[in-house]
């Protein structure tokens, strides 16, 4: 089974913080996370060291690389820093590259 996961500290929220399922808008200071695993990226958010984590609204998110949930992760941070009650971003789906086309001669 493939996994990853990554973790961002001391990301300042903007006005109106991030959206929690557990506890609602949490602001300040706080520590994103993301965990990827089984096609599922798990976004979480605490106060920066504090003990407890609670799940940013719109997670678990379904993610089919390890470098989408890097760069859902990364989209989440920014959506943090951004506040206005922050929930996990869609990211927009990427097309599969085509093969490439022959050249005519």
């Amino acid at each position: 089974m493939a996994w990853a996961s990554w973790t961002t500290c001391g990301v300042f929220s903007g006005h109106g913080g991030v959206l929690t399922e557990e506890v609602g808008v949490l602001s300040g200071d706080l520590t994103i996370h993301t965990t990827w695993a089984e096609d599922t990226a798990q976004v979480t958010v605490q106060y920066t060291g504090a003990i407890d984590w609670f799940t940013m609204s719109g997670s678990p998110v379904p993610c089919r690389s390890e470098e989408e949930s890097r760069r859902l992760h990364d989209a989440a941070v920014q959506a943090v820093r951004a506040g206005q009650a922050a929930t996990v971003p869609v990211l927009p789906r990427t097309r599969p590259e085509k093969a490439a086309e022959p050249a005519s001669e």
